[in-house]
């Protein structure tokens, strides 16, 4: 079998082997045929070491495709089933799953220290459980999320994170009001996804910021009403909300110098809402009297801040209507082979998503 393997942490180019085996498969578990894949900047923050994830491995966790085989005891799913990758599943069991918050169940977490992939060197893990830049993977059953017959798979890849990543923030965690002004820093495809989701919550102003030309002209076509690169960004705030700030800030990129930005463009009372994977040792400072005299709210957004199910039905009920672009979010296609080059794209910022066909 094909897929696409980083050897060490901090190399930049994946090597693309066809020797590699899926392992583990047996009760409660299901064999996925991949059929596409987005390529999420958070496989790129797994390669250089900001995410924590065992090496050698196989990246991608926004994937789609068919089942090929079911174990026992698997309920709800049968071989050709087409479903979408759930890469953070939830147990149902544990405290937050009970409390409703699915979001930050850990179990899922847990299949990232366990290798789903061999080969005749040793084992290979699959990036937060997963590793969809592989032919097949298997995965616990609650991983696999079946899809209806008229989703595409490349559509249903960029749902099972980005998408809902992005719309979940503004839609679930940020709750924005209708008529509010937002500002959101970074504008890939889960920024857009962002700002889509402050458009459908009926906010008046939002702001798209990027350094990158062609993703503020792309941000201007999903919603945003204006597109400013980060040096125009304190004379946005100043003419739009009078100096003030605005009434909610996303931080889209993970790093604690965009988070501070994105604290001092939030108005006293408002809402910052932190999206951006960032690493364990970069630490936002913030002191204390500013903390209790600006009275802001800081809300981090965790895989869009709700039930993930129940953001995967909502995003294609939207997509359905007419409502948000999907499709759009996907600039570049490449194979497999050409895995390096999609690389390259995230990492100048040329794509918004780039589908890998597998």
């Amino acid at each position: 079998m094909r897929a696409a393997v980083l050897h060490e942490t901090g190399q930049e180019k994946l090597e693309i082997l066809d020797d590699i085996e899926t392992v583990g498969f047996g009760p409660g578990k299901v064999r996925i045929r991949v059929r596409a894949t987005g390529l999420c900047h958070s496989d790129l923050s797994a390669m250089n070491g900001v995410l924590p994830q065992p090496a050698p491995f196989i990246p991608g966790h926004e994937g789609a495709g068919e089942i090929v085989d079911v174990g026992d005891g698997v309920t709800g799913l049968a071989q050709g089933d087409r479903v979408l990758l759930c890469w953070l599943p939830a147990c149902g069991a544990c405290p937050a799953c009970k409390r409703g918050q699915t979001q930050l169940c850990l179990a899922g977490f847990m299949n990232a220290g366990t290798p789903n992939f061999k080969r005749p060197g040793g084992d290979v893990f699959g990036f937060a459980g997963t590793g969809t830049f592989a032919e097949e993977v298997v995965v616990d059953a609650g991983c696999a999320v079946p899809i209806p017959d008229d989703v595409p798979f490349d559509i249903a890849a960029l749902i099972g994170c980005g998408v809902t990543t992005g719309l979940g923030a503004a839609i679930n965690t940020a709750d924005v009001a209708a008529g509010s002004s937002v500002a959101v820093i970074g504008c890939g495809g889960v920024g857009i996804s962002a700002i889509q989701g402050a458009r459908l919550k009926g906010a008046a102003q939002i702001v798209a910021v990027d350094p990158v030309a062609s993703r503020r002209e792309a941000a201007l076509t999903f919603g945003a009403t204006e597109a400013v690169a980060p040096d125009e960004l304190a004379d946005a705030k100043q003419r739009i909300t009078a100096g003030e700030g605005f009434d909610y800030v996303f931080e889209v990129v993970g790093k604690s110098a965009t988070a501070r930005i994105a604290y001092e463009t939030t108005r006293r009372g408002g809402t910052l809402c932190v999206v951006g994977a960032g690493a364990m040792d970069d630490h936002l400072q913030l002191n204390m009297f500013e903390l209790f005299f600006d009275e802001k709210r800081i809300l981090p957004s965790m895989y869009g801040g709700g039930d993930v199910l129940t953001s995967y039905e909502r995003a294609i009920a939207l997509w359905r209507a007419g409502r948000i672009d999907l499709a759009g979010l996907i600039t570049h296609r490449v194979q497999l082979a050409e895995v390096n080059e999609a690389l390259d794209q995230m990492r100048t910022g040329v794509a918004l998503r780039t589908c890998i066909e597998i």
